[in-house]
């Protein structure tokens, strides 16, 4: 099949059920040919990433609005107007394979429609771009929601963290310092002629300028590289790990942390949780990859009395579920199907999260909270309530180059340093005797 027409049909539940590019782009792609991937992956990322701007363009063109239900076509529409807003392919192309697809989905009526919107995209390009500027959330392409919060929050970023949600993100890996030298695989790679840029302070990291098949990278297979955001390599090393401690992973999928944790230090006893059976096989396939084992198990994180052992742990890391706002330059679609109102439930989740896994740390120890957020009610809002209501727990600073120190714990903004947006509060158990 055209391979526009599967975006169409890949996007199309994207818009429809709600479902998200990770789910339904792996079965996309394994009804496509090799060849085809590369710009299957294209659409369907960047019609999520422009799809408010794309969408008003639509607006503008249709002469009527499209039936309910047609979702499809309007997937179809959308992607040939990514394709003619901010590709190269030639605009005959583009106008052509995508009034193919109509056809091959079995829309022949909307085969005219496409011809006549695509070419009066193309013809009246000046006109719209004048249109976009005067509407917020088509210029930017993100939801309003998204937008007073981000203003509200960040009233002097908010247009950077904009921008640098709209842009491709590198490939970055983490390479496993413990096996290989970080110069020398560079140097393998350059010779394989990639374009590779070291990391500035983090050891382990490499950025990648084009996007690759991670499984043809040099000694991926053998376990001596993971791909992980730099913004997430910098959340491990915050637990302060020792030899000899017990150790939680609480929310451990897709398992990029939990490997983390293993090359860092790997005398210790790591239990990696998660609710998910199926999410939990993907972080046994990562540690199996990686030649590491730890103890699997399957449980909520919000209700320990279901599997925890009574054993307290010196270290846990909350990867907290969140809203991903840190992380949509990476997850698009996210702007499509994160709502106002989720913040508030998630952020609530949270709390519950962290207070009833604090029962499970050891008086001395110390817990690592992260979320992918760059919203304050999911952040340092939820420490500030912990902490008011736990008078065990004292937070630890974060002494870092990176990032910028927040009334509680530490945030790094997308655009900052061409990372993810990570947030991140170090918490001390205290004994509440001694206040020690």
């Amino acid at each position: 099949m055209n391979v526009r027409a599967i975006a169409a049909k890949t996007l199309g539940k994207v818009l429809d059920k709600g479902c998200s590019l990770n789910t339904v782009l792996p079965l996309a792609l394994s009804r496509t040919l090799p060849r085809d991937h590369g710009l299957l992956q294209e659409i369907c990322y960047g019609v999520c990433r422009w799809y408010l701007q794309l969408q008003a363009l639509l607006d503008k063109l249709l002469v009527r609005p499209l039936a309910i239900g047609e979702y499809t076509v309007r997937a179809l529409l959308l992607a040939g107007l990514y394709q003619l807003w901010h590709t190269r392919i030639p605009e005959h192309a583009a106008v052509a394979e995508t009034a193919t697809a109509a056809r091959q989905l079995q829309k022949p009526w909307a085969v005219g429609l496409v011809n006549a919107i695509l070419r009066s995209a193309s013809r009246m390009r000046m006109e719209l771009t004048e249109c976009l500027l005067t509407d917020l959330e088509a210029s930017t392409s993100h939801p309003r929601w998204l937008l007073k919060r981000l203003q509200q929050d960040w009233p002097y970023d908010w247009s950077t963290i904009v921008t640098a949600n709209n842009k491709r993100p590198p490939l970055t890996i983490r390479i496993n310092l413990s096996y290989i030298n970080r110069e020398n695989y560079q140097l393998s790679l350059e010779q394989a002629g990639k374009i590779v840029t070291p990391v500035p302070d983090i050891a382990a990291a490499l950025n990648l300028a084009e996007l690759q098949n991670v499984s043809m990278l040099p000694s991926f297979k053998e376990g001596l590289i993971s791909v992980q955001d730099v913004a997430a390599q910098l959340a491990v090393p915050l637990l302060d790990l020792q030899p000899g401690q017990r150790v939680l992973d609480a929310c451990a999928a897709p398992g990029g942390k939990t490997g983390h944790i293993l090359e860092l230090e790997p005398n210790i006893y790591l239990t990696a949780l998660d609710k998910d059976p199926r999410r939990l096989e993907q972080v046994r396939d990562n540690l199996k990859r990686l030649l590491m084992t730890a103890c699997m198990v399957n449980g909520d994180a919000c209700r320990p009395a279901d599997w925890w052992d009574g054993i307290t742990y010196d270290r846990i890391l909350v990867d907290a579920p969140c809203s991903g706002t840190g992380v949509i330059r990476r997850h698009p679609d996210i702007k499509l199907l994160r709502r106002d109102r989720d913040i508030a439930v998630l952020a609530e989740k949270q709390l519950i999260m962290l207070s009833n896994l604090w029962p499970l740390l050891r008086t001395g120890g110390q817990l690592l909270y992260v979320t992918c957020s760059v919203l304050r009610q999911e952040n340092e809002q939820v420490i500030n309530s912990f902490l008011a209501g736990h008078q065990d727990a004292r937070e630890y600073s974060i002494d870092a180059k990176w990032g910028r120190a927040l009334s509680h714990g530490r945030q790094l903004l997308p655009g900052e340093t061409n990372t993810d947006g990570f947030y991140y509060a170090v918490l001390h158990k205290k004994t509440t005797i001694l206040g020690v």
